[in-house]
């Protein structure tokens, strides 16, 4: 039971951060903003796999739950609002717009960390050419936190790309936003292998559907398996249990507020 409570808190810690984006016009101020941090500002998506890992990751759970901005990111943590009673807004997934804060970011200064080489070369070029930004750190994503702490107070970036992946690049957001001046720090998860072309878009159509984690699946079966064949299911579960849960509250504290006016 203490289990299923401490999980149930992380989730709403997690839900209570998470900012909804209701149409293209927010977007685009959101953008602006952005563009413009006056404080080393750390920028975070949460999806299905964020969600699972948040519960049993305390630390990982606290970074999401403290983090900046923190958008939504694909269908499953769509069909968790909807669940709660909560609208879900536009689907933030990074790997649409973290490109468009890197054209946001043109002729500035970028750090790219993450990954590994030839992807993570590749994906810094591709963005100076593409988005006419100016790298100046590229870094695998393999190297402990004061090493890109230590970087990031060297080269002084104006926006530093993490893809590292869950929880580690979360950590490092964290640190990086105590110990750095100005700056957009972006939790990037895959984006980095996207950009520098070593992973796939699914198509158009099946994005609309929400169905790119499938696409992927069946790009990298045995990396994924885990996330997504065993990691959907539970996060689908543990949904239904923490809307179970929320309908129970409610249901309480109505019969709670019935019982007293009665009583007056």
């Amino acid at each position: 039971m203490m289990a299923e409570q401490t999980w149930q808190a992380r989730w709403h810690s997690v839900i209570g951060n998470m900012h909804v984006v209701s149409d293209p016009a927010e977007e685009q101020r959101l953008l602006a903003l952005l563009g413009a941090p006056k404080q080393a500002t750390v920028l975070a998506f949460v999806n299905a796999h964020g969600f699972n890992m948040a519960t049993g990751h305390a630390a990982f759970s606290h970074t999401l739950a403290n983090a900046d901005l923190l958008l939504r990111d694909g269908s499953g943590v769509a069909i968790l609002c909807r669940r709660l009673g909560l609208d879900p807004g536009l689907n933030m997934n990074g790997t649409d717009f973290i490109p468009r804060l890197l054209a946001a970011y043109k002729g500035r200064r970028v750090a790219f960390w993450g990954t590994r080489e030839p992807v993570l070369g590749e994906a810094a070029r591709r963005c100076e050419a593409l988005y006419g930004v100016a790298p100046v750190s590229v870094h695998d994503g393999f190297a402990e936190v004061d090493r890109y702490v230590a970087l990031a107070q060297a080269v002084q970036p104006e926006l530093i790309v993490l893809g590292m992946g869950m929880p580690k690049q979360e950590a490092v957001a964290a640190r990086l936003q105590a110990t750095t001046g100005p700056c957009l720090i972006v939790c990037g998860g895959a984006v980095l292998d996207f950009l520098g072309g070593k992973v796939s878009r699914a198509p158009r159509w099946l994005r609309r559907l929400g169905g790119e984690w499938a696409y992927r699946l069946l790009k990298e079966p045995r990396r994924l398996f885990m996330r997504y064949v065993v990691g959907n299911p539970l996060f689908l579960l543990r949904t239904w249990r923490l809307g179970r849960a929320a309908g129970q509250t409610a249901s309480n504290t109505s019969q709670g507020g019935r019982q007293k006016q009665r009583q007056r």
